[in-house]
């Protein structure tokens, strides 16, 4: 079987979002089964136009001519186009290669308040978003997801939105993201915290390093760094005299040991963001045993797995859960759920699996009405 991802970035080459991370984990996991993978992805700095990562081939097209993507989905010649999030690049390839499947996994699927959020706190400015938003959400992107063979929701809370969205006739059914659960977990002696997460102005970070002002008792790593070098040289110079808070930079867990090593030893993991999909952030620390402390609130993660922040009192939530070790329970509630639902093995096999059901099932989609698969739903916390 020949699978060719499509995505905005594949964790590489100074893209490093949860939507490459995603794509890059799934691909590298299918590598291992057997596969032959592709995964086509707008060329960044410093990246040739054929790559290979992780056993995935890499085939990248400028920026600024998407169009010359059509190509490379000839070239892949795959027998299932799967999109970690749609994107122009979508409707591409289904014009490209109008026989073969073509699916969809849902992310973070952004309404008209969700885009004013991400415009009105940009990452490099507001052009940038606006190139976003038309890549990523115009007329052709909505119809592609329409006319998928599959359409599927990382989260149990997404999919109404996407239902009402691109006007599907169903919901779409769950498909979990791959998470790596470790064998065992060695907590820090000393209460230790940390923040997963680009210091993006969305995800607000500025209020988890405030946090470490407020309790110097507690050890809190800072892991990410911005794009935006000087609100990441600001940030840093503005808490870098803080003794019990360290800010080691972006930790890039495919080559290093650290993200693990921080993570085996956290309490807390803290999201200050303002919103998000499913966090990748979120299961990862789970699977290690961490407390979720954050204003949002997917899937119930954060009040059923640690505790949901209101009105951005980050601090009552972080004293409610260091109180007599309410973290320790919670965060074993959530590496049982991750362990179930989305570790990596049991996850891949999801995958596989709805692959062969895609490839089995006759349906043109000139019907314009994707496939819902359904699969054994998991209790939404």
């Amino acid at each position: 079987m020949r699978i060719c991802l499509i995505c905005v970035e594949i964790f590489a080459w100074g893209k490093f979002g949860g939507f490459g991370r995603a794509t890059r984990l799934i691909g590298r996991e299918l590598v291992k089964r057997g596969l032959e993978v592709f995964a086509v992805v707008p060329r960044r700095e410093g990246q040739k136009s054929i790559e290979t990562l992780d056993g995935i081939t890499v085939l990248s097209f400028p920026s600024r001519s998407p169009w010359t993507a059509t190509q490379l989905f000839k070239k892949c010649n795959a027998d299932i186009y799967h999109s970690c999030e749609p994107s122009f690049s979508t409707h591409l390839a289904m014009k490209a290669m109008p026989h073969k499947k073509h699916i969809i996994s849902m992310r973070d699927p952004r309404d008209f308040v969700d885009w004013k959020m991400e415009f009105d706190l940009p990452t490099l400015g507001k052009l940038q978003v606006l190139s976003n938003f038309l890549y990523e959400d115009n007329f052709f992107v909505r119809q592609a997801v329409r006319n998928a063979d599959a359409v599927y929701c990382v989260a149990q809370f997404l999919s109404e939105k996407v239902k009402h969205k691109y006007r599907l006739p169903e919901r779409p059914e769950f498909l979990p993201t791959p998470v790596m659960v470790p064998d065992r977990v060695q907590k820090a002696a000393k209460p230790t915290v940390c923040f997963l997460a680009r210091w993006d102005r969305r995800k607000r970070p500025q209020l988890f390093l405030q946090l470490a002002k407020e309790f110097p008792d507690v050890h809190f790593i800072a892991m990410g760094n911005s794009r935006d070098k000087q609100w990441d040289r600001h940030l840093r110079n503005s808490y870098a005299h803080l003794p019990n808070l360290e800010m080691p930079g972006f930790v890039d867990q495919f080559h290093s040991n650290m993200h693990a090593d921080i993570l085996d030893k956290s309490w807390i993991l803290v999201n200050t963001a303002t919103r998000e999909g499913l966090p990748n952030s979120f299961l990862e620390a789970a699977a290690y045993g961490c407390a979720i402390l954050s204003a949002v609130n997917p899937d119930g993660f954060a009040s059923e797995f640690g505790w949901h922040v209101k009105d951005d009192r980050f601090d009552l939530g972080l004293q409610e859960l260091l109180h007599h070790h309410h973290w320790k329970e919670k965060g074993l509630r959530g590496q049982a759920h991750v362990t179930k639902t989305f570790e990596i093995t049991h996850a891949i096999d999801e995958h596989l699996r709805r692959y062969e059901q895609v490839l089995s099932h006759p349906r043109q989609r000139q019907s314009h009405k994707p496939i819902i698969i359904h699969a054994e739903s998991y209790g939404q916390s």
